[in-house]
């Protein structure tokens, strides 16, 4: 091309590229509106979740409105009561500590339960399920129920939420801290082919489509087990569009891996503070095998371990009598 003719090309073209810029620059887009699949609570009374776990489940229930959609929590025992809050794990929600808070409640604690987004009662954001997503929740639910510090309890991932908001709010922990069958340090050989395929961003896709889901309705209907537990976990994940995509956003970003830095983190500060970690395993935990107790301990080296001689993953609901015991003896020192 001719210089003149390039010259020219410049000038009628170059505006045009100003221009674009300026108005891209000026009237940048908008930002997209946050979309909240519903929880349970949306479903007919007639569903079978209603008589498994309804959201009077637990005393002292109430709903709450915050950026990333509606939380239902529940406020057991004594007003006056020693305050803390119970962090259940990936799948099911805060029905898992059915044996184990009223149990504290009864002993005069102030108990605390919630279930995590995506999960229950708890509205389902359309985003990513990681550790701040978790701890922000409670740091505002903690807020709003006007508490200003509490002892915190988590089990599987909920564990491994109560090391990381320990880590980035420890001015809202009081002394003491459960970690019991906790994630947050997994190798991603520990997770099945299955769990790590669907989990997948191809296999959500697919899975949140309307088609897989009426499938998954077909499966819960067929399915008729006595495990009221495995129920709920199966249907969530039939009826509830954000159910899937919320855990399998959390196996791959969310508080089950990668959180060494916030236990040791946990540890330090306790240490510092004069606080307490006590960690809580069974010797038979398939999902979070027992060797990771050592891991934990080795991240805080203060901490106490109790082990429940085969105990599996979900402790409180096959154990409560023994984590109920070890709880209590550990909080109320």
């Amino acid at each position: 091309m001719p210089p003149s003719s390039t010259l020219q090309w410049l000038l009628l073209v170059g505006p045009a590229v100003v221009i674009l810029a300026y108005f891209y620059t000026v009237f940048p887009h908008s930002p997209d509106t946050l979309y909240v699949h519903p929880s349970l609570a949306t479903l007919p009374k007639s569903s079978p979740t209603w008589s498994i776990y309804p959201d009077d489940f637990y005393e002292g229930g109430a709903y709450v409105k915050f950026p990333y959609g509606t939380v239902r929590y529940w406020l057991l025992g004594p007003e006056d009561g020693k305050r803390v809050v119970l962090i259940h794990g990936l799948s099911v929600p805060a029905i898992i500590w059915k044996d184990v808070a009223p149990k504290l409640a009864a002993k005069g604690h102030r108990v605390l339960l919630y279930d995590l987004y995506g999960r229950g009662y708890s509205d389902a954001p359309q985003t990513t399920y990681d550790s701040n997503l978790y701890t922000t929740q409670l740091a505002l639910l903690l807020q709003y129920v006007g508490w200003c510090k509490a002892d915190v309890v988590g089990v599987s991932m909920g564990g491994g939420i109560a090391a990381a908001f320990s880590a980035q709010f420890p001015h809202l922990v009081s002394d003491k801290v459960v970690l019991i069958a906790s994630a947050g340090l997994m190798e991603s050989s520990d997770m099945s082919r299955t769990t790590k395929f669907f989990s997948s961003p191809l296999m959500q896709l697919v899975s949140s489509s309307y088609p897989f889901r009426l499938y998954l309705r077909y499966l819960a209907e067929q399915n008729a087990s006595d495990d009221p537990i495995s129920k709920l976990v199966r249907l969530q994940s039939a009826y509830l569009p954000g159910y899937n995509p919320a855990i399998a956003s959390s196996i791959r970003e969310g508080p089950l891996r990668s959180l060494a830095p916030q236990f040791a983190a946990l540890g330090r500060h306790s240490r510092k503070t004069g606080g307490s970690v006590l960690v809580i395993w069974g010797t038979a935990d398939r999902v979070v095998p027992y060797r990771y107790a050592a891991r934990v301990r080795a991240l805080i080296p203060h901490a106490e371990l109790v082990t429940v001689d085969g105990g599996p993953h979900d402790i409180t609901i096959s154990h409560p009598d023994d984590v109920s015991r070890a709880v209590l003896d550990f909080l109320d020192r």
